[in-house]
């Protein structure tokens, strides 16, 4: 296979050399220049929302609503917006569960805070430290949104009511991003222009681990295969059938003899998602479900459209016939070295979450469930800054990261060394745990959003950073497409 051509959004992510004249990155922390008074006021704000971040949580971790169809996680949250004074605008881009809250006090920076709150199929899970799988339950949280959409909640209300106290000038808006967990919500909010005019964007996420290391993840497209043959009796007339599942089947084979000739960096994923109903009938359906990751989006598109042939060339074979349908599309995070450098301060400042004994007793037996746990005291502690480093899966908040300065932070809300979509994740995020992390996330959100309204020079320095990484002349399109967003990507056929 020939080298990949150059991408401009590799050059993006090369961070040596990078020149950012006449920017202060190394500058003293925040709390040097800003009154101590400020910050303060703010954790107490937050910490006043204890309950109602954690009422908020265990409801949504309760609903564990998958991608796009997050109906009463997404009005629980628009209603605690609302009653605080936020205006929503609901069911935007398209998304039924999607929603901006904004709180505008005169003129001033715009700050956005991302909130997730879908779910993961086929995790259900009690929040016990045993497995414990919840009967006639479909989903589970287990890459904690639950918490990350209560947190994020609850630091714009802690901000908006510091902004009403000190009378500081500017606009909080609240994204509700729904399906985050590959239907891309927020691929679709920036596709319909909700993060124009947008200075910077603050998000989170539940983790192993406390970190505002600025990490880069992988642009990703995915999409289903569906292939269609002729149904016939697979004993008594099976020559006048056509096998949809053979069809499938070839795919794959072809896929896997693929994966020695690609970049050693792709990822290639596929479920079969629907494979026939009885073994004595040829199926004349079957899907399957693939996703394509690298660091290049111009990788990930050569690499999808070999996949695509190998779908052809296994429909030719089997005499079957095949369609795709282009589910999602993401880009990979821009970093933003200046935004970095300051959440790191105030997750500092914060500090890491502070388990009880009852706390550390069920974070340790949860520990002895995992394949390689690790001490729970890493979660203790605060990982070293840095930016750049490559870190593992996709976000669909890598659109918004290239159109608007973006920056997150990590908490540990689960035993060091869980692994994220697993059902020990899933059940730290319905306890005292994982609830408080969220409330460190929480503090370190709403300091930063503070920061960056009180000194707009700190948000110059950003966007100066992120113009230089972009290049000139970017344009932003949608790896989706213009494809409508897929609001059944979770249905299974049929349904």
């Amino acid at each position: 296979m020939k080298s990949a051509p150059f991408s401009p959004f590799m050059a993006a992510f090369s961070l040596t050399g990078l020149s950012l004249t006449g920017l202060s990155l190394a500058s003293a922390p925040v709390m040097a220049q800003q009154a101590s008074q400020d910050h303060a006021a703010i954790l107490t704000g937050v910490e006043e929302q204890t309950q109602q971040i954690t009422r908020m949580s265990r409801s949504i971790w309760d609903y564990a609503e998958v991608g796009y169809r997050e109906t009463r996680s997404s009005a629980l949250l628009q209603q605690e917006l609302r009653k605080a004074g936020f205006t929503i605008e609901a069911g935007v881009a398209g998304i039924p569960t999607a929603f901006v809250a904004r709180y505008r006090k005169g003129t001033g920076p715009v700050i956005g805070i991302l909130a997730e709150f879908d779910a993961l199929p086929g995790l259900a899970q009690a929040a016990s430290a045993e497995h414990a799988p919840i009967a006639g339950k479909a989903a589970g949280h287990g890459c904690g949104h639950n918490l990350f959409g209560a947190a994020s909640v609850g630091a714009a209300l802690a901000l908006k009511a510091w902004m009403d106290k000190s009378g500081t000038q500017g606009e909080i808006r609240l994204y509700g991003t729904p399906a985050e967990e590959g239907g891309g919500g927020k691929v679709y909010m920036v596709r319909a222009g909700l993060f124009d005019g947008v200075d910077a964007v603050l998000h989170w996420h539940p983790a192993d681990a406390n970190s505002a290391a600025q990490d880069l993840a992988m642009a990703n497209i995915s999409g289903k295969f569906r292939f269609r043959g002729i149904a016939a009796h697979a004993a008594s007339n099976p020559h006048l059938g056509r096998s949809a599942v053979d069809g499938v089947e070839v795919m794959d084979v072809a896929v896997n003899a693929m994966r020695e000739h690609v970049p050693e960096t792709v990822r290639i994923h596929n479920i079969i998602t629907s494979g026939g109903s009885a073994p004595n009938v040829v199926p004349d359906f079957a899907e399957s479900y693939y996703y394509v990751r690298d660091w290049d989006p111009a990788v990930v598109r050569q690499v999808l459209g070999r996949v695509r042939k190998a779908a052809d060339g296994a429909a030719m074979a089997t005499e079957t016939q095949v369609e795709f349908e282009l589910v999602n599309g993401v880009y990979g995070l821009l970093p933003n070295d200046a935004l970095g450098r300051l959440l790191d301060a105030d997750l500092r400042e914060v500090g890491p979450p502070r388990w009880d004994a009852a706390d550390r007793a069920f974070g340790e037996r949860l520990a002895t469930q995992l394949a390689k746990p690790r001490p729970l005291e890493e979660g203790q502690r605060i990982h070293p800054y840095s930016v750049g480093e490559r870190g593992a899966g996709s976000t669909d908040v890598g659109d918004v990261s290239w159109v608007v300065p973006t920056v997150g932070l990590r908490v540990a809300t689960y035993p060091p060394g869980t692994s994220a979509h697993s059902w020990q994740a899933v059940a730290a995020a319905g306890s005292p745990f994982g609830e408080k992390g969220a409330m460190v996330a929480a503090k370190t959100l709403a300091l930063t959003a503070a920061d960056l309204m009180r000194q707009p020079e700190l948000l110059k320095q950003a966007r100066a950073e992120f113009d230089q990484r972009r290049g000139a002349g970017f344009k932003y399109e949608s790896l989706a497409g213009d494809r409508a967003p897929p609001l059944d990507y979770r249905s299974r056929p049929g349904e």
